[in-house]
């Protein structure tokens, strides 16, 4: 039992110290990426949730219908999981600055707040997600959301957003973005 107790502890200790993204990374594109104008209008997402250990838990593909008013970019995200479950998230973005975003969504908890940096955007925020269970039903699971998306060539945003709860590692959610029209 100590053994597995000394285990468990070390792979924790491992996982917080895995490598992440930060505005202090070199910058490897000279893309800019504008939130506003990526994502009006309809893109196509496909990724999958990998817990700690590396596991895919969840695959899925995301339908985004993307409206700018000039003053508010309004996302509709349509979930279809590879199990059969569907979700619908719809956010509320506002430019606070010229590189700088707030945004709300059913569940999120207070605003996600986002900063544009040449080809990168990061956006943090803590959310209720639903997870289903083995007897149909749904719980909800608060996270919180460290996201880094980068744009790549062709029309294409690639997503690699850190979850954690309580402060721990839990996994981590990888998504490629193509920009349909």
């Amino acid at each position: 039992m100590r053994r597995a107790i000394l285990a468990l502890t070390a792979l924790i200790g491992l996982a917080a110290c895995t490598g992440k993204p930060s505005f202090d990374d070199p910058v490897i594109s000279d893309r800019e990426l504008e939130l506003h104008e990526y994502f009006a209008g309809h893109t196509v997402a496909y990724g999958q949730f990998q817990d700690v250990l590396g596991t895919v838990r969840r695959s899925f593909k995301v339908d985004i219908h993307g409206d700018w008013d000039g003053e508010r970019l309004i996302l509709t995200e349509d979930f279809v999981y590879e199990d059969g479950a569907t979700e619908q998230r719809v956010w509320a973005l506002v430019q606070t600055g010229p590189e700088t975003w707030e945004g709300t969504a059913a569940g999120v908890t207070g605003k996600a707040t986002g900063i544009e940096d040449g080809n990168r955007f990061n956006w943090r925020y803590e959310i209720d997600l639903p997870i289903p269970s083995a007897d149909g039903t749904v719980e909800t699971m608060r996270v919180s959301f460290d996201d880094w998306m980068w744009l790549l060539e062709d029309g294409r945003l690639f997503n690699r957003a850190y979850m954690k709860r309580y402060g721990v590692d839990i996994g981590d959610v990888s998504i490629m973005f193509e920009k349909r029209g």
